[in-house]
């Protein structure tokens, strides 16, 4: 898992270009799980992380991950706009958004897809933030499938 979230880090490059981003990447439980699938996940986590912090002057994403109460978790956090916890049901939705267009580009699939992969490897997903002051997402996955790194 951390292979895959650092060479999806670097596969960001581009929209990372002229920014001021500190990445933090701690270690990361490992899973038996489809590596094209996790791959997914932190393209669309990560890629959600450096847009909702480009207003940021300096820019911290971090990621990080635990084995613990049955399940390996996964945490990726921003210090960017956050979003109000009032809307947090609408998070994982297809073309739900908390931003405007205009303000952000993007589909608004990215974390309802996350939601299906998880979901499909026996796990959850939920997500934590408040206005201006980042977002984390978590998700876990069964520790019957992963062994801690």
């Amino acid at each position: 898992m951390e292979a895959i979230a650092r060479a999806v880090y670097k596969d960001l490059e581009a929209a990372r270009a002229g920014r001021s981003i500190e990445f933090k990447l701690g270690p990361l439980p490992k899973v038996h799980a489809d590596p094209g699938m996790m791959e997914r996940i932190f393209t669309n986590l990560l890629d959600n992380a450096i847009k909702y912090s480009a207003p940021t002057q300096h820019a911290i994403i971090e990621v990080e991950g635990y084995v613990g109460n049955g399940e390996a978790v996964y945490l990726v956090r921003d210090n960017g706009v956050g979003f109000d916890m009032r809307f947090v049901g609408k998070l994982f939705g297809v073309f739900q958004r908390l931003h405007r267009p205009s303000e952000f580009s993007g589909t608004g699939i990215g974390l309802s897809i996350v939601k299906r992969i998880v979901t499909r490897h026996g796990g959850r997903v939920w997500a934590e933030g408040k206005l201006n002051h980042g977002t984390t997402i978590g998700f876990s996955l069964p520790q019957a499938e992963a062994d801690n790194a």
